[in-house]
């Protein structure tokens, strides 16, 4: 069966999807404080892997250090809040012009390096970031960590929220932010700056030769990916309100947003999202089949390895790539028909 883009049955299936979509959020936000938590933290990942996903898929650029900006986002709300007395929601903006900032510099040597030579430089910054954290001990708390009062980050007076549905406000904040990241991506990768980042990704030498500014490229889209997996870092310090440079700010956790970038797809719009279902919920359905003599990490590392292998060699552009695949089989979607060329008076084309 094919579909025309633009025809009335192809609007009807968006909406039908978007309603679907909605009733199973307003479902979600429903359920158990536990569960509810559990879906923000899959959010604020999907978010995470999202700005990854700027730099690695669709640019090429191999980053290992994602961490380091996921952790800066959050260390900026969590400073501004208990130092300054700032508001959770005013941070953010702070928060998103030093992690583009950051991400430029880093950005910086992929003028002159490429692929395992860079990812070795991101890995440096992933390293580095939490030894920085413990040497700035007065501002962040150091090794103790740093603790975010949780009447701070009650919900807005404007929400309607209670004190203690924190769980509420956060899970549709998340929610919130994360449409607004999927769309701002969507609609920047069928511009023409992400055209030219599709091209620098594919053939570096081309797309020079094509007049497109490879280093600007290159840089703004590593700004711009930093910028946004710090904006889920500021939302994991609204959601978690403990902050530690040990605990989630490790290069485990820049292992995890690449760990679900492949398995949800590279350079897709929606397989960071699968992805981060996949890295929040395989390590917690494990649980349960662990074996007293195996540790819960040691099971979880096991699943993750059997599962990229798995996808590398079945789906290799991740699950939606290989759900994509089935789809077509079954339905395809047309672009819309080119529209005719208007007919001057002379009978010339224009």
């Amino acid at each position: 069966m094919e579909i025309q883009r633009g025809t009335w049955t192809h609007r009807a299936l968006v909406v039908a999807t978007g309603v679907a979509i909605a009733l199973v959020l307003l479902w979600m936000s429903g359920l158990a404080p536990f569960r509810v938590n559990q879906l923000t933290n899959v959010f604020i990942y999907a978010i995470a892997i999202t700005g990854l996903n700027l730099a690695t898929g669709y640019t090429g650029l191999l980053s290992i250090g994602h961490s380091a900006f996921f952790g800066l986002g959050a260390y900026t709300t969590g400073v501004l809040v208990m130092k300054y007395g700032w508001d959770p929601l005013y941070t953010v903006g702070p928060a998103l012009v030093l992690c583009f900032v950051v991400g430029f510099v880093i950005g910086l040597p992929a003028l002159r390096i490429r692929g395992l030579y860079l990812a070795l430089v991101t890995l440096a910054v992933g390293v580095a970031f939490p030894e920085l954290v413990r040497r700035f001990e007065d501002l962040t708390g150091g090794a103790r960590g740093l603790v975010i009062r949780r009447r701070l980050l009650n919900p807005p007076e404007w929400t309607g929220l209670r004190p203690g549905q924190r769980d509420v406000w956060m899970f549709w904040l998340s929610v919130v932010v994360l449409v607004i990241v999927v769309l701002l991506v969507h609609n920047l990768v069928r511009s023409r700056a992400g055209l030219a980042m599709i091209a620098t990704r594919d053939n570096e030498i081309a797309a020079a030769a094509s007049g497109i500014r490879v280093a600007a490229v290159k840089t703004s889209v590593f700004g711009l990916s930093g910028a946004v997996t710090g904006l889920a870092g500021c939302l994991f310090a609204m959601y978690l309100a403990a902050l530690s440079p040990d605990g989630s700010f490790t290069l485990l956790k820049s292992i995890e947003f690449i760990t679900g970038l492949v398995i949800g797809g590279a350079a897709t719009r929606i397989g960071p999202i699968i992805g981060a279902f996949a890295v929040v919920y395989i390590p917690y359905f494990t649980a349960n089949l662990n074996p007293s003599n195996v540790s819960q990490g040691q099971l979880s590392g096991v699943l993750f390895g059997l599962a990229l292998i798995l996808i590398i060699f079945l789906m290799p552009d991740g699950l939606v790539g290989g759900i994509s695949r089935l789809v077509g089989r079954v339905a395809t979607l047309r672009p819309p028909p080119a529209a005719p060329a208007a007919v001057s008076s002379r009978g010339e084309a224009t």
